[in-house]
């Protein structure tokens, strides 16, 4: 396993991170695994290196954060590993049970760390950007999280470049902590981050972990999941043409280099300049066995060049663009690709 300083931080994380949403309890979704089904997984994970741990309150509203968290201590050490969990969508439906303000934020960080099971969090992530609650406001909250000791550093999620620069010019001047990693989509179908956020991140010295490298699973070439046939969300991002003909150069690429479509989903978002982590949200040990390749996996020009010919701008994947996207066009083919079938 590769070891990475997340951001400018002291705090080394694997390259891969182990994305649980899908652990917790069928109830919330139809393909989320209990605690049985999730222990294989994480074991092969936390055996493989894998030290950086992704959970969210949100995830089967809170049963995740407990079912993953009482698999952990029975498999390693807490100070072994670095755990993060999140804070905005909620587990309840209060009015107040939502969002960054104080109230919220302060009574859901010791909500998770008692489903968790431990005294802190490596690092507490904002799950996106509150329009509705004052930014100085969320971020007091946050530092004095951090300063009683119940989270080491805090991180944002899914956000526009304004909307960080927010946050970072509040810490500016309130002499608040400042966030140390963001959490984005990214995938050979999803490359707007690639615009602003990640260079800006880059030059802020901020760590940035990538969720969903399969496209939520389209670029692996299972449509057939549980998931996909029951996740509106599949539909809403990746619906269009464009992003199917990513699929088919992927899977191109995949049978050139006789490897699985995952793999060289996942290599690619490996290799692109400021990625520190890759979230692996596996369904099995075999899923994670092929992030695992993914770290060493190569490609040539014409392999790159076919992966991305069919990439074209698209407007950006969250809270405020749901089920406004507009189709895309593809590039034409060259090189040793023309011509070759699916």
């Amino acid at each position: 396993m590769e070891y990475i300083n997340l951001g400018n931080s002291g705090l080394k994380v694997s390259r891969l991170c182990l994305g649980t949403m899908n652990m917790g309890s069928s109830s919330w979704k139809p393909w989320i695994f209990n605690a049985e089904q999730s222990a294989p997984i994480i074991k092969y994970a936390l055996d493989s290196g894998v030290n950086f741990i992704d959970l969210a309150d949100f995830y089967s509203a809170g049963k995740g954060e407990e079912v993953v968290g009482g698999i952990i201590h029975k498999l390693v050490n807490r100070d072994e590993v670095v755990i993060t969990t999140k804070v905005g969508y909620g587990t309840g439906g209060g009015i107040n049970q939502t969002g960054h303000s104080r109230k919220n934020i302060l009574s859901s960080i010791d909500q998770s760390l008692k489903r968790i099971g431990t005294d802190y969090v490596d690092i507490y992530m904002l799950h996106f950007f509150d329009v509705d609650s004052p930014v100085d406001e969320t971020l007091a909250a946050m530092n004095e999280i951090i300063k009683s000791g119940k989270a080491r550093y805090f991180g944002v999620s899914t956000m526009t470049v304004g909307q960080l620069a927010k946050i970072l010019i509040s810490c500016e001047r309130n002499g608040f902590v400042k966030p140390i990693n963001m959490q984005l989509q990214l995938n050979c179908a999803y490359r707007e981050e690639e615009r602003e956020m990640i260079p800006f991140c880059i030059d802020q010295g901020i760590g940035v972990s990538v969720f969903s490298p399969l496209a939520r699973g389209i670029l692996s070439g299972e449509m057939s999941s549980t998931r996909n046939t029951t996740d509106f969300f599949t539909q809403q991002m990746y619906n269009d043409a464009v992003s199917f003909e990513i699929v088919k150069s992927v899977n191109k690429v995949a049978q050139n280099k006789n490897l699985t479509m995952a793999q060289v989903a996942q290599a690619w978002v490996l290799q692109r300049p400021g990625i520190h982590s890759m979230l692996v949200g596996a369904d099995n040990v075999d899923q994670f066995k092929t992030a695992i390749q993914a770290l060493e996996t190569q490609f040539n020009d014409d392999e790159l060049y076919e992966i991305d010919r069919n990439y074209t701008p698209c407007d950006l994947i969250n809270d405020y663009t749901s089920e406004k996207r507009i189709s895309r066009i593809a590039r034409e083919a060259k090189g040793c690709f023309v011509d070759v079938g699916v």
